[in-house]
């Protein structure tokens, strides 16, 4: 299905915004009369472009617009959207190919002030838009694809040339008559613009033969100029070379040099002679001074804590002697004296069991070794006097401190000669560094003096041609004034290059002073009149273009007549196709109302009468000109018309004027609907056709619709159960005391479901 839904906006009785979804093959819209269910088809057909306001009950734009109730003030636009499903555009299948969208919604709005807008996805287009791009899929606004209850007989009651009209729509032949009518129109233009450009010519040939004898007396100038023009243009050709080399060359010659002076003035710059070196060297001489300083007055400290260290170890070896006389008056007690001469006693005896002299000399010693102990411990014990205790450990605790004292000058001693050593070693760094950087910078110097006296030279030479360029810019100046600006197109000339660089520049010379000698001769003579000239030229340049534009013209011309007659082959073969399409569908359809019979359409010649133009391509009332002509216009000599042939079964009633009106009715039906099937439309809008007919015919009506539904969406407006009944998708249509239609969905599918 490719019709999605439809929404309306301030259309007529519809003031509030409703959609209607298509989500079934057949979609049926009932409600009593008076309801507005009528409008939806209005409104279908005026989206779609309708321009007859009759057509749409109406007679200027502001009636399409809900004009308010009690309950609901005017608006002031009314609107219509209509979206069609584009997802399987792809196929190429009925669908809008050439739009690259999923949905395609075309809407459009009126005002109360007349104007109105079309858009397609929210773009403002022409109304020749939109009529284009639903021709494309056989929709079109007033086409057999929605049909009404009074439009139902018209395709019968028509006449044989508008009949056709209705068939060419429904076969999708509009496009194609679209394109006959411009080119018709194209072709109509190009006639008069044949016949304006042969009076242009006409008119300017006297005129154009005066000139050419005015022409003919300065054709000596002209032919002095050409030989000026060909001298001139090797002088510049050779002119121009020979710049070029010498200045190749000399950029040669100086880029080497220039490109050495930057880098010399960058090594220059990195060893410029600077009072930072100077500064360093003195700084770091003062540093090695203060060093000096610091060290001697480490080595007198460390001299007088040695002295003052060495005056305290002979106080404190006075205090130790003093301390073993009062050790040897100790009093021993006897007990202890007994126990160390009973181990004493058992130490010898062993001894004297020992036979080996090697261990006795072990015991011994070791005897010898533990009486010095036992004696050590006495000693430590003796009581020494108050005074002297202290005073002793005084003097120790200064001999330590001194001591600690005089280590940290010592390693404050060494690290400071080690300072002093690196200082001297930078000193002697620096003053190397010094004396290179100057005998570096004054290389540099006479470098940089060097490149610049050869640059000099080379400006010189520079400064020369210079001059020469200037000069032959403002020859070329004068050539281009002289003759015209093609004299600068001089590098076609060809020359042997070689041979010009090789050359001595006296031959150039003598070329120059040829071109003065012509140029001083063509001042003699006067010149050539440019005013004549000038004129000459643009006539003759203006008849050129005529003759070309009369060619192109004529080319036009016959593409034009081709694409005509193609297109008219066209229109015929395809129409011809669908027409016996048309009859094998009507012949069905007539068999499946009437039990038999036969029905078909039958060609017939026509008389060459006046016509409304807008029976092939515009309503009446129509405001836009889509054929590109008039109100009237006169219908081709020959162009057939269609004649409706029936056959009732049981009936001897072959006319349509011998029908009754259900007869009619039931026949209208069976070619609109053979032709829908020749080119299904994506849908189809029945309003209340099926009015007219008994029960038995509307469950073949029915039976008909739910055929047709397999090609095209219908969209039904309908009192009939039985039609009703072949819905999948119902919409009542409803209007209160507020005067405002309304809209209410019953799905049958979702009912049944319900009431099961």
């Amino acid at each position: 299905m490719t019709l999605k839904k439809f929404e309306l906006v301030g259309f007529k009785s519809f003031g509030r915004k409703e959609t209607l979804f298509f989500g079934a093959p057949i979609t049926a819209i009932v409600g009593p009369n008076g309801s507005g269910k009528s409008n939806v088809a209005e409104a279908f057909r005026w989206v779609l472009g309708e321009q007859s306001l009759k057509s749409l009950r109406g007679k200027r734009g502001e009636d399409l617009i809900f004009n308010g109730s009690v309950a609901l003030g005017r608006l002031s636009r009314a609107s219509a959207s209509i979206t069609f499903n584009n997802e399987l555009r792809a196929s190429g299948s009925r669908l809008f190919s050439a739009i690259d969208f999923d949905e395609v919604t075309i809407s459009r709005e009126v005002f109360r002030d007349g104007a109105g807008e079309y858009k397609v996805n929210g773009t403002s287009v022409r109304l020749r838009d939109v009529l284009e791009l639903l021709a494309g899929i056989s929709l079109d606004a007033s086409g057999h694809h929605i049909i009404s209850q009074g439009e139902a007989d018209r395709v019968l009651s028509a006449s044989a040339a508008e009949r056709r009209a209705m068939i060419e729509d429904a076969l999708g032949l509009k496009i194609h008559q679209w394109k006959l009518a411009e080119s018709e129109k194209k072709l109509a233009k190009t006639e008069d613009n044949i016949k304006q450009t042969e009076s242009i010519r006409r008119e300017i040939a006297p005129h154009l033969k005066f000139l050419k004898k005015q022409v003919e007396k300065i054709e000596q100038v002209r032919r002095l100029k050409e030989e000026l023009r060909e001298r001139y243009r090797e002088y510049l050709k050779r002119e121009e070379v020979y710049l070029e080399q010498a200045r190749e060359k000399l950029a040669g010659e100086v880029a080497r040099p220039r490109a050495e002076l930057v880098a010399v003035e960058k090594q220059l710059s990195a060893h410029q002679p600077s009072s930072e070196g100077q500064a360093q060297i003195i700084a770091a001489e003062n540093e090695a001074r203060e060093i000096e300083s610091r060290l001697r007055a480490a080595r007198v400290k460390t001299d007088e804590l040695a002295r003052a260290l060495g005056r305290l170890e002979g106080l404190l070896e006075g205090q130790r002697q003093g301390a073993k006389q009062v050790a040897r008056g100790v009093k021993l007690p006897l007990a202890e004296v007994e126990r160390w001469v009973d181990e004493l006693d058992q130490q010898l005896a062993q001894m004297e069991a020992v036979g080996d002299l090697g261990q006795l000399k072990t015991r011994l010693a070791e005897s010898r070794r533990q009486l010095k102990v036992w004696l050590a411990q006495y000693e430590s014990k003796a009581v020494l006097s108050h005074d002297l205790e202290a005073e002793t450990n005084k003097l120790q605790l200064d001999y330590a401190e001194l001591k600690d004292r005089l280590a940290a000058l010592q390693q404050d001693e060494m690290i400071e000669q080690s300072a002093l050593a690196d200082s001297r070693e930078r000193i002697v760094r620096l003053r190397q560094t010094a004396q290179t950087a100057e005998r570096d910078y004054y290389e540099w110097r006479a470098k940089q003096n060097e490149l610049k006296s050869k640059l000099a030279a080379l400006s010189a030479r520079q400064e020369t041609l210079d001059l020469a360029e200037r000069q032959f810019k403002t020859e070329l100046g004068e050539a281009a004034v002289l003759l015209d600006r093609s004299i600068l197109s001089y590098d076609e000339v060809r020359i042997d290059l070689a041979e010009a660089l090789a050359e001595d520049r006296s031959k150039q010379e003598e070329r120059r002073h040829r071109v003065e000698r012509l140029k001083i001769k063509l001042e003699d003579l006067g010149g050539e009149s440019s005013e004549v000239a000038r004129e000459y030229d643009e006539v003759m340049t203006r008849d050129a273009f005529l003759a070309g534009e009369l060619a192109d013209l004529a080319q036009s011309r016959e593409a034009l007549q081709a694409v005509m007659t193609e297109l008219r082959a066209k229109i015929e073969v395809e129409f011809l196709a669908g027409l016996a399409k048309i009859n094998q569908e009507f012949q069905k359809f007539f068999v499946v109302l009437f039990g038999g019979g036969s029905a078909g359409l039958e060609l017939l010649k026509s008389e060459k009468k006046k016509r409304s133009a807008d029976l092939s391509i515009a309503s009446p009332d129509e405001t836009l000109d889509l054929a590109g002509g008039g109100s009237e216009a006169e219908e081709e000599e020959g162009k057939t018309g269609i004649e409706v042939n029936i056959n009732l079964p049981r009936k001897k009633v072959r006319g349509l004027a011998m029908l009754s009106g259900g007869e009619r009715a039931l026949t209208s039906i069976a070619l609109l609907f053979a032709m829908s099937q020749v080119n299904p439309p994506p849908f189809l809008i029945l309003d209340e056709t099926d009015a007219a007919l008994d029960e038995a015919n509307s469950r073949k009506y029915g039976d008909m619709i739910e055929s047709l539904s397999r090609y095209s969406q219908l969209i039904l407006i309908t009192h009939n159960r039985e039609t009703m009944s072949r819905a999948g998708v119902l919409y009542g249509v409803t209007m209160g005391s507020d005067s405002v239609s309304r809209l209410i969905s019953v799905k049958f599918d979702e009912a049944t479901q319900y009431a099961k």
